[in-house]
Formats: C-alpha cells, sequence, structure tokens
C-alpha cells in the first residue's frame, strides 16, 4: 500500500514538472511572436528657444499603436513611457506655434529601440503657447546675520559666488525685479571660516519669471583679533601760509582692532589724524572735529578717543 502510494506521488510531481516545462515553452514561444498593442506616451518638452518662454501645450500625452515582440511589450510595460518633443525649429503662423505631426511622430521614432515599429499615432498637430523672453542682470541680496564671537572678526566683506543672477520672463514682470534675495540665515558664535550654499527666493507674485541659477554660495573669512592703543600727532590741512594752529592735545589715542601679526608692526605713521582749518565758521567756538584720514587696511577697526581738540589760532 505504501508503495503504491509513493508511487503515485512520483507521477504527480513528474507530471507537474512536465506541465511547467510545457508551459514554460509555449510561453517562450508566443513571446518571440511579433504583436501590435495601443499604448499612451507622456511627452517633455526640450530645446526651447532662447528668446521665448513655454507656458502652454495643447496636449502633453499622446496615444501610439506599436508593433514589437512579445519580449519587447513585456519589458517596455515596465518602463515609464515619456517621450522628449524638441522645439528648436518650432513652426509658426503668425503668432501661433506649432508642431507638426509628421515632425513629432519622426522624434517619437527616433527613440524608440529598433526592434519596435511605430505603427500608428494621433493625428493632432500640437500647439504651444510662448512668451516672449526678456532678461536683465540683477544682483544677488543676502539676508545674513553673523554673530562673530567675542574677539573675532570678518576680514574683508560677505563673499556671495556668484553675485548676481539672469532673470527671464515677460517684460512686466522683469522690468519690477531690481535684485533676488536669499533666504534667511543666522550664523552665530563664529569663529572659523564659513561657507554655505542658500537658496534664492522666487516670489510669488514672479508667476512667469526664471533664474539663472537656484542657489549661491556665501562664504567669509574670521579670524582671532587683538587690541592696542597707539598714539598719533594731530595734524592740521589746509592751513593758510603765515598762521600757526596748535591744538590740544596736539596727540589722540586711537584704538585699534585687527590681528596679532598686524598690530605687531603697526606704528602712528601708518595714519593720518586731522583737523581742517576750512572748518571753521566766524562766531564758532574753538574747538575742531578730529578726521581720520589714512588707516592700514588690514586693520579691522581704528577709532580715536576723543572726536574734537580746541585749538588756537596765531601769526607767525
Amino acid at each position: 500500500m505504501n508503495i503504491a502510494k509513493g508511487f503515485s506521488k512520483r507521477k504527480v510531481k513528474i507530471f507537474l514538472v512536465f506541465l511547467l516545462c510545457s508551459s514554460l515553452a509555449w510561453l517562450l514561444s508566443n513571446l518571440s511572436e511579433p504583436y501590435t498593442s495601443n499604448t499612451t506616451f507622456n511627452l517633455g518638452f526640450e530645446e526651447v528657444p532662447d528668446s521665448l518662454l513655454l507656458t502652454n501645450v495643447s496636449k502633453n500625452r499622446i496615444r501610439v499603436k506599436l508593433k514589437a515582440s512579445g519580449y519587447q511589450f513585456l519589458s517596455f510595460g515596465f518602463k515609464r513611457k515619456n517621450v522628449s518633443i524638441n522645439l528648436s525649429s518650432i513652426q509658426k503662423i503668425g503668432s501661433t506655434y506649432f508642431v507638426p505631426q509628421r515632425v513629432y511622430k519622426a522624434q517619437i521614432e527616433r527613440q524608440l529601440s529598433n526592434s519596435i515599429a511605430l505603427l500608428d499615432l494621433d493625428n493632432d498637430t500640437i500647439f504651444v503657447d510662448f512668451f516672449k523672453v526678456y532678461s536683465k542682470e540683477v544682483p544677488v541680496i543676502s539676508v545674513i546675520d553673523l554673530v562673530l564671537a567675542p574677539n573675532h572678526l570678518l576680514e574683508g566683506e560677505l563673499l556671495i559666488n556668484p553675485s548676481t543672477v539672469i532673470v527671464k520672463g515677460p517684460k512686466s514682470e522683469i522690468d519690477s525685479i531690481t535684485g533676488v534675495r536669499t533666504t534667511e540665515m543666522v550664523l552665530t558664535e563664529l569663529t572659523s571660516d564659513f561657507s554655505h550654499d542658500i537658496a534664492l527666493i522666487k516670489p510669488a507674485e514672479i508667476v512667469n519669471t526664471e533664474f539663472s541659477i537656484k542657489s549661491v554660495n556665501i562664504s567669509g573669512t574670521v579670524s582671532k583679533f587683538s587690541e592696542k592703543i597707539i598714539k598719533v600727532p594731530v595734524e592740521v590741512i589746509n592751513l593758510p601760509d603765515g598762521l600757526i594752529m596748535q591744538t590740544f592735545p596736539n596727540t589722540v589715542s586711537i584704538l585699534c582692532k585687527a590681528k596679532l601679526e598686524e598690530l605687531r608692526v603697526l606704528g602712528a605713521s601708518d595714519f593720518l589724524l586731522s583737523v581742517d582749518y576750512h572748518a571753521i565758521k566766524e562766531g564758532s567756538t574753538n574747538i575742531l572735529p578730529l578726521q581720520l584720514l589714512k588707516k592700514p587696511e588690514k586693520v579691522h577697526s581704528a577709532v580715536p578717543m576723543e572726536t574734537q581738540v580746541e585749538y588756537i589760532l596765531r601769526k607767525e
């Protein structure tokens, strides 16, 4: 009984294996046969002329009839059915732009593999709406709040790269654009150099305008600074011949902030602190404002500790 039962199970297994092999052979044989089938392609549009901005198309999907082997249709079914329509040589009658069926049919055929034949497709002309494009270059406006750590300074200016952006769109929109702002960013307790990519903001009312870039890089050099007080003589400028002006005090201390290596070589001759004879007004008191006319570029800050001096004027 057990022997007969085991023999029966083996027969069932052999039959199932035979059935599976037969089914696979049938499937492979049928997949190698040519078939025709309808499908739909999504249309993308590229190579828009530089002087125009695409705003609308009459259709963005197209039905097609294809001929290919079963293998091709099987693999084709797992792919996104997208094709591109090139608008670089778009045709125009009056103010109407269009792509004839024969033109986009040829473009679609070039994007199919050699084993797939395009038998038929919609006979519609594709109509395209454009804006005439104007362009101009405007500055990037950074909205960055920098908070330096104590005893640290930003060397030079905040660098924005690129510092300008080209805006392209209808004249009614770009005429109102004087600059493009970045998103807000706050950097605190800065003690070292920094570099960040930051997005540009496109105002909601600018619907049909495009920016040449979507983000910029902002960077800066941060250095630790020290302070040094330097006494500088007060010089008189524009003094007529035959007159002598004496100021009180005749030297003024200047509080300088710079990197330590810059402060080590700093001297009074690096500064020009002056009063101007032409600033004297008839009937005014004997007080003149101080002007710092020269300081080294690498000195971040130089502040005279006096803002004005008294003076006595006499003839030689």
